[in-house]
């Protein structure tokens, strides 16, 4: 983002939240910013299955492209956790309205748990 005043430029940084980080990292199948962002012991627990995934499962599956997010909206992050909301279409049709809570150890995604409620097609 650029500033001016009086003939003088100032360029301000923009510093993207982890969750906004994370959400572009899907969004743009951006493998690096992955694997920077969640701990090596990352542990993704999703309620509705009772299935448990490691960050290779949700990397890998971030990549296959079958994860749509729509509405996306951070509902609370601090330094320690982080509470985001959003609409999710799978490749199968399905949408689900999903609830993610975080939590983060050293500035990286240590573990994830959603809720997810299914909607109509």
């Amino acid at each position: 983002m650029e500033f001016k005043y009086n003939n003088f430029t100032k360029t301000k940084e923009i510093k993207m939240s982890i969750l906004e980080k994370y959400s572009a990292a899907i969004k743009d199948k951006d493998e690096a910013a992955m694997n920077e962002l969640l701990h090596d012991d990352f542990k993704f627990t999703m309620h509705k299955s009772g299935n448990t995934l490691s960050k290779s499962d949700v990397i890998k599956w971030a990549m296959s492209g079958d994860i749509k997010q729509r509405d996306t909206r951070i509902v609370y992050e601090n330094d320690e956790v982080g509470v985001h909301h959003a609409f999710v279409t799978f490749d199968d049709g399905n949408v689900e309205a999903v609830m993610a809570v975080y939590k983060y150890d050293n500035g990286k995604i240590m573990s994830l748990e959603t809720g997810a409620t299914p909607m109509p097609k």
